[in-house]
């Protein structure tokens, strides 16, 4: 079997990738100190951080907890009303009732006529 020019290109180009060696990355020493302490700086803002929002968080709690309390003795304190709203609709007809009749009563005034219809 001949080899043909396609197997001689694939085995030239194989044998290059394989023996082609790409170059180490050049150590940055100066960088190494700077990336360390912006690390320390990073994770004592972070601690800074978690403590102030542990702060607020209890100071929260704290808080909703007292207003809760204030919403219990206001609700206890509270009277409930006289009558409902229900019972308040029907004195406000009965008191409209009462009014009209007192009102047709007082315009009749002392006259007696004869109650009639007339035909």
């Amino acid at each position: 079997m001949r080899p043909s020019a396609a197997h001689c290109l694939l085995l030239s180009l194989g044998a290059s990738l394989a023996l082609a060696e790409e170059p180490a990355p050049a150590p940055i020493p100066a960088a190494q100190p700077s990336i360390t302490q912006a690390t320390a700086e990073l994770e004592r803002r972070l601690v800074e951080t978690e403590r102030q929002r542990d702060e607020l968080v209890s100071r929260m709690r704290q808080e909703n907890r007292q207003l809760r309390e204030q919403l219990q003795a206001a609700q206890a304190q509270r009277q409930p009303p006289l009558l409902t709203e229900e019972q308040t609709w029907y004195v406000a007809g009965a008191a409209t009732a009462l009014l009209a009749f007192v009102l047709g009563a007082l315009s009749r005034g002392r006259r007696r006529q004869r109650r009639e219809w007339i035909n």
